[in-house]
């Protein structure tokens, strides 16, 4: 992948990270409720374990189908995903709400886990990685092993990238958030981000299915 494929997954992890929705929010609740910053940092690390997982779900499961489909009819296939989702966030806003306030380590990962597929926010992804396609394993199968890890490579790095800059920028807005901004400020972000987050994915369904590489 080259410097601006790298960039951009950046920049997705930035604009994850600044999604309410996505964790800061959440963690900040908590470092309220236990009054202490420590507990903010602390469900910091699961949220961006369980945010990587499911990024890492939805990037594996479009190299697969790379491997499986027609470039052009896995690029409408995406389009219309991402573009039908975000109508649908549009119009019916819904966030997973099991999880209550009494969390441990498996609980947070879980539910950023749930939090980040119920966004989409794997399928955010799909313009960069359908323009960066696995490679092809080559007709020697003593070849075969070394492509496969390669990919495989690519992709982790690519998962890796992308969440620790969500890690780095939900880090700090919910710092920032928990010892300057307060309470305030939690009873209308979670809101505001929705109008925005599903403008996003029905842009990033016409970028998918325009921009080919």
């Amino acid at each position: 992948m080259d410097t601006v494929s790298w960039l951009s997954y950046t920049l997705l992890g930035v604009f994850h990270g600044i999604n309410p929705g996505m964790g800061w929010l959440f963690a900040v609740a908590l470092g309220m409720q236990e009054k202490r910053r420590s507990a903010v940092i602390g469900a910091l690390f699961p949220m961006a374990l369980g945010h990587a997982i499911s990024i890492a779900v939805v990037v594996f499961a479009i190299a697969l189908a790379q491997q499986q489909l027609q470039e052009d009819v896995l690029r409408i296939a995406c389009a219309t995903v991402l573009f039908g989702f975000g109508v649908y966030k549009f119009f019916r806003a819904r966030h997973p709400k099991w999880v209550g306030m009494r969390v441990n380590f498996k609980d947070l990962t879980i539910w950023s886990f749930l939090m980040a597929s119920a966004h989409g926010a794997g399928l955010m992804l799909a313009p960069l990685l359908l323009r960066t396609p696995v490679a092809e394993a080559s007709g020697h199968m003593h070849h075969a092993p070394a492509s496969m890890a390669h990919n495989a490579t690519m992709l982790l790095s690519a998962v890796g990238v992308h969440t620790l800059s969500f890690f780095v920028v939900t880090g700090i807005v919910a710092v920032i958030v928990y010892e300057v901004v307060g309470l305030a400020l939690l009873r209308k972000a979670w809101f505001n981000m929705d109008l925005l987050w599903s403008i996003a994915l029905m842009i990033a369904g016409v970028v998918t299915l325009f921009w080919k590489h």
